[in-house]
């Protein structure tokens, strides 16, 4: 394969220990350098994976850093992402691509204007879950695809989150925090979206932290807390999504898939993996074998992916589709606001299927 792509890590909050166990087993991704501005943090960090502890200016200059793996807040996203962008650097970030969409839109073009490679969270769809879901899709097995219901519904993250202030204001809410991992699985399995029709309520003024050192404060609610809509993707298959922190309990399937000819559920879309079942007409329901994704998958399998893509070729967790997947959310929020049909402005390819492999470029073995 050559050499792995020499990662640098921006920001080292809980969600980069997922990142980091993954990269232990990758072939194609090595981490050089990290930082965060807790710089003991990233001194400890650094002193695990055998890289440098530097600040973010250094590791974003720094000639041996091929690719900024960006997870700090969204609030930052665009920021470091654009730095990268600037001194040549391909950048992979967590979700969303950016916290607004002309932000977004800001750091796609400047990456397709300096030639550099822009990829985003999430990469769960490349597991063998939703690739297995896709493959029973794309072979025949429910006929024509009809529609499909995405539901998500929760009683909030303030119930176990320490610091869930964030989930109430603007950038939060059920759709921009839960809706990337749904929404591209949709994208993923039935392509681009055309435009949306929504709704939303905002049924509380207040929350109450229920854990951690600020158990019992009353934080407030500037978001909607529930968005329901349906998407109209380009090949006319009408999707129902419902993004809820609202509810206490659900036994709906996270997604389903309706064809002509038989209904397939789909498992959650936050996992690498699950079970995916077949109900085709005049049978009964059926559990499919992985028959195609990642096996054994984690968060940074994207990277991965980026990295062992040819060039001139689209990497499957790209910043095209992670910015109409946020052009979708956005609209739609726009759509309840207005009471009125949004046309989805932005397309994208239908990422790559992804075949029954265990990485992108090989494991290392046990041990290394």
């Amino acid at each position: 394969m050559g050499q792995p792509l020499r990662v640098g890590i921006v920001g080292l909050g809980a969600i980069s220990g997922q990142y980091l166990s993954a990269f232990a087993r990758l072939e194609a991704v090595r981490v050089v350098a990290v930082a965060d501005l807790d710089a003991a943090r990233a001194e400890a960090v650094a002193a695990e994976q055998g890289a440098r502890a530097l600040t973010v200016d250094e590791l974003v200059a720094d000639p041996e850093v091929d690719l900024v793996l960006n997870l700090t807040i969204p609030a930052a996203h665009a920021e470091i992402a654009l730095k990268a962008i600037a001194a040549g650097k391909d950048v992979y970030g967590e979700k969303p691509l950016a916290a607004t969409l002309d932000d977004a839109r800001v750091v796609v073009e400047a990456g397709r204007a300096a030639g550099v490679r822009v990829g985003c969270a999430p990469d769960t769809v490349l597991g063998t879950g939703v690739q297995t879901a896709r493959a029973a899709i794309d072979g025949g097995a429910i006929g024509e695809p009809v529609a499909a219901t995405a539901t998500m519904m929760t009683p909030g993250h303030e119930r176990w989150h320490p610091n869930p202030d964030f989930y109430y204001q603007p950038g939060g809410g059920p759709l921009l925090d839960m809706g990337p991992y749904y929404v591209t699985t949709l994208v993923t399995l039935l392509g681009p979206v055309a435009s949306v029709v929504g709704t939303a309520s905002h049924t509380r003024a207040t929350r109450t932290v229920g854990s951690g050192p600020r158990q019992g404060a009353v934080i407030p609610v500037d978001v909607d807390t529930h968005v329901t809509g349906v998407l109209r993707h380009e090949s006319g298959v009408l999707s129902t999504l419902v993004m809820s922190f609202d509810s206490v309990a659900t036994q709906a399937a996270e997604i389903e898939v309706h064809g002509q000819t038989g209904s397939l559920i789909v498992p959650d879309p936050n996992r690498f993996d699950g079970d995916v079942q077949l109900h085709v007409l005049d049978g009964e329901w059926q559990t499919l074998p992985p028959s195609a994704g990642y096996r054994d998958a984690g968060r940074g399998y994207g990277v991965a992916d980026l990295a062992t893509t040819p060039p001139g070729a689209a990497a499957r967790a790209s910043g095209d589709v992670a910015y109409h997947v946020l052009d979708i959310m956005t609209s739609l929020l726009a759509s309840a606001g207005s009471g009125t049909a949004v046309t989805v402005e932005s397309t994208c390819d239908r990422p790559a299927p992804v075949p029954l492999s265990d990485a992108p470029g090989g494991t290392r073995p046990s041990g290394r």
